[in-house]
């Protein structure tokens, strides 16, 4: 390794905090955690980061930080980290000078990861024998920049939608943009390209609230899948969790970032980031030595107790971060307030969630970081968001994170593609997730929004591919269709893939408008997958992870069919926004209100009657009403005169069922939404007590009670 000659840059003892590199306006202050380290050196870069210009001992240590200040700093000054320390892997130590680091606090990357053997700590062939690599890694490896964090926001402030309203939108920046035809090329795939004025009116035009984007963090691809001509197009593989990933600007400034956000902002829509905390890009005790590693590798990551040499692998990604030790728990808070106060997103997915609660002896809803968001003024004022699973011992912990979170409810995709599939026995279990899954999340006066509910997501099929499609084809992947999920639940209407048929592409149409009106009228909050709204399809792929090309990306040449889709979807989140009983603040309970003499929610049988436990445990039962009674939400006070009745019929039998409408008070009568059969039939008209609706095989009806008539037999 050899050492740069150049004239040395005058250092001051500087500050241990806050960690990172920061300017001042009058010079930059370096600070870097590592409890183990003997010696770091600041080493410093031309501007495109080929050339280290100078190597810098950071003279100070305290609190087991290590820092200095350079007077002579300024924003755009290009660095990374040499780390001196013990290298015995045994132990878990795994230091290396040689290694070039990036800053975990970095604000900005400059150049790509070069997969070639210097990166790694030891020599390939010989890992468990731990010889130490002496082949220096910065030709090949990322380096830092400082940033200038002035940015004029303007008046931007955060819409602050409340939950109850919340519909998210989840799309992947390149994604969404690469093909749009209004998106300038440049600008294509990139946060500018979310900023083009047809794209946010197109957002704005469903109704969504929230756009919810994959991860964007600074990642690595990994060399497995460039080898085989592929990428890691999703993201989830983080190396910097303060620095935007410059693959997604079109000006290569995170300021880029800063005015996507100000423009979703000024349209009244929240920035919701998929983010990824549970482990980085470095790993297992073979992967490369590219920032904490070789910074202090037995404070960043889980080791095994007795082989520290090994990881503790519960993301099944090779290791797990430990957020058990204060400074990693620091790190990450201090990322998440970061992104929320300097870059004004509006609340965080987080990616395996049950990693961040997990302690040395499992999960723990009183964890270190699930209290630490909890109590924090910043993060507890924004959305958060589980991912409530992962591969380690009692990785399932759905609706068992605190007050305070929203969870991904893979129980309500499971069920709702289920009972749609026409299986048997899972109408009761429907009506439980209609009702915001209380069974499980009605405790600790959370409430129903904190049930997200989604029928598809970036990682399994698309809206269409569910109703096109019985098994996965990911032989694009490379791993011979094994990767992936085999349970899909899905169901294609007779043919695989696609067809000419008719028949089948009626019912496949009607069976998407089946499970978006579940999905955007049921209780909780419902997550509309980006291109679902107009049958976006993958070819079957469900495991699109390394697809960075049309079978990922959106095609914006829709056809008559998808925009007909794309018009339904607008209907079901108008009706909705328009109906709170849509979107109650409390848990629908079947109660009897003994006051007002009605419940919130009763459930109907096909002849208008209620359901008995013998409905509910009968196998074949495949259609049932939710009569949501408007009058039960008065509390006291007058009731909103948009606080509406509605009648909500699935029939998920193959035939017609005639549905028995119920009585309604004297002079109403039931008013029909819409009806899935027949998308096109107009709104408005009118039924009354004891007429037989019928509801189309396999089809989903709604009504309203509406002032008229007075009720009485047809």
């Amino acid at each position: 390794m050899s050492t740069p000659t150049t004239h040395l840059t005058r250092v001051r003892e500087g500050l241990p905090f806050p960690l990172g590199a920061t300017w001042d306006g009058l010079g930059v202050n370096f600070a870097l955690f590592s409890a183990h380290a003997t010696r770091v050196e600041l080493c410093l870069f031309d501007d495109d980061g080929s050339t280290e210009l100078q190597r810098i001992e950071l003279p100070e240590y305290t609190d087991e930080v290590w820092h200095g200040y350079l007077p002579e700093g300024r924003p755009g000054m290009v660095y990374a980290y040499r780390v001196h320390g013990p290298y015995e892997p045994e132990e878990g130590h795994r230091f290396n000078p040689n290694k070039l680091l990036l800053d975990p606090y970095a604000k900005e990357l400059v150049g790509a990861l070069t997969w070639d053997p210097a990166v790694f700590g030891y020599t390939l062939e010989s890992e468990d024998d731990a010889t130490f690599d002496a082949r220096d890694s910065a030709p090949f490896v990322p380096k830092c920049r400082v940033i200038d964090p002035a940015f004029t926001w303007g008046r931007d402030r955060p819409p602050q939608i409340g939950w109850e309203r919340t519909i998210l939108y989840e799309t992947h920046v390149r994604g969404f943009t690469v093909r749009h035809p209004a998106v300038p090329h440049p600008m294509r795939g990139t946060f500018a390209g979310l900023t083009v004025k047809p794209v946010i009116e197109y957002i704005r035009s469903l109704g969504v609230t929230a756009i919810e984007l994959l991860p964007i963090h600074a990642f690595v691809n990994d060399s497995l899948l460039l080898d085989r001509g592929l990428t890691n197009y999703w993201g989830y593989n983080t190396i910097g969790f303060f620095a935007p990933d410059v693959r997604y600007t079109a000006t290569h400034a995170i300021n880029e970032f800063k005015g996507m956000v100000a423009h979703m902002h000024d349209a009244g829509l929240e920035v919701i980031l998929d983010v990824v905390y549970n482990h980085t890009a470095e790993g297992n005790e073979r992967g490369p030595t590219l920032s904490f590693r070789g910074i202090d590798n037995a404070s960043f990551y889980r080791l095994l107790p007795d082989q520290r040499r090994y990881y503790i692998n519960d993301t099944g990604t090779g290791n797990t971060l430990n957020l058990s030790h204060p400074r990693v728990l620091q790190m990450v808070t201090d990322s998440l307030r970061y992104w929320v106060t300097e870059m004004h997103v509006d609340g965080f997915r987080f990616d395996l969630a049950t990693i961040l609660a997990r302690e040395p002896y499992g999960f723990d809803e009183g964890g270190g970081f699930l209290d630490s968001c909890r109590q924090d003024p910043i993060l507890s004022s924004v959305k958060l968001i589980a991912e409530p699973w992962d591969i380690g011992p009692g990785g399932y912990q759905v609706a068992q994170f605190p007050p305070g979170w929203a969870e991904w409810n893979d129980r309500f995709r499971d069920t709702v593609r289920a009972f749609w599939k026409g299986d048997e026995a899972t109408a009761a279990d429907m009506a439980t997730r209609l009702a915001a899954s209380g069974d499980v999340f009605n405790r600790r006066g959370r409430k129903p929004w904190a049930s997200v509910n989604f029928i598809t997501a970036h990682d399994g099929f698309t809206l269409r591919d569910v109703v096109s499609y019985n098994d996965k084809h990911n032989e694009a992947n490379g791993e011979d269709n094994r990767d992936g999920h085999s349970d899909n639940r899905s169901w294609n209407c007779g043919v695989e893939g696609p067809t000419d048929d008719p028949r089948i592409e009626r019912l496949r149409a009607r069976q998407q408008r089946n499970l978006l009106a579940t999905l955007l009228l049921a209780q909780g909050t419902p997550m509309l997958l980006a291109g679902d709204e107009f049958g976006r399809t993958q070819q079957g792929n469900n495991n699109a992870y390394c697809q960075d090309n049309e079978i990922s990306w959106l095609d914006w040449a829709i056809e008559e069919d998808g925009a007909a889709l794309t018009d339904f979807v607008r209907r079901l989140i108008a009706l909705r926004q328009r109906y709170p009983i849509l979107r109650r603040g409390r848990f629908l309970t079947g109660t009897y209100n003994e006051e007002l003499g009605v419940k919130d929610v009763t459930w109907l049988t096909a002849h208008g009657a209620e359901m008995t436990p013998a409905d509910w445990d009968n196998p074949a039962t495949r259609c049932f009403g939710m009569l949501m009674d408007g009058r039960a939400q008065a509390t006291g006070i007058r009731r909103p005169a948009s606080d509406a009745t509605l009648l909500w019929v699935l029939n998920a039998h193959f035939d017609v069922v005639g549905f028995t409408l119920p009585e309604v008070p004297a002079g109403r009568h039931w008013g029909l939404m819409f009806d899935t059969n027949q998308p096109d039939r107009a709104a408005g008209e009118t039924f009354v007590f004891g007429e037989a609706y019928d509801v189309a095989g396999r089809a989903s009806v709604l009504f309203v009670l509406r002032p008229g008539p007075a009720a009485g037999p047809a």
